[in-house]
């Protein structure tokens, strides 16, 4: 299994990106997935997850502004992030868990800079 983050970078506060993340060896379809961040000094925390069943949730600093999403045909999980803050800065990972086996996949992670 491998999970691959992409879209990272340095925007403006304000400004919009979009992660991917790309999986291999196991289906969002029926695992489902999420998005975690981790900001310098802070513990990893829950961003958005969808289910298999398409069923979102989010944290509240981010709700009205992230959007998650997947595309079954190209098996890959997004994270369309608007109205970033500075707050929003860290390094960002994708996971999914294998519903049978319960076991945890996490990519590699993407950083996400807002900064003026």
């Amino acid at each position: 299994v491998q999970l691959q983050a992409s879209g990272g970078g340095l925007v403006q506060p304000g400004g919009s990106l979009r992660l991917s993340c790309a999986a291999s060896g196991i289906m969002f379809s029926i695992n489902g997935g999420g998005w975690y961040r981790q900001a310098p000094g802070h513990q990893r925390e829950l961003v958005a997850a969808i289910t298999s069943g398409g069923r979102t949730d989010y944290a509240d600093s981010v709700k009205g502004r992230f959007t998650i999403s997947r595309d079954f045909a190209k098996n890959t999980l997004y994270l369309r992030m608007n109205s970033l803050k500075p707050e929003d800065t860290a390094v960002y990972y994708c996971t999914t868990r294998n519903v049978v086996t319960q076991n945890d996949y996490w990519g590699q992670g993407t950083l996400v800079t807002v900064s003026s």
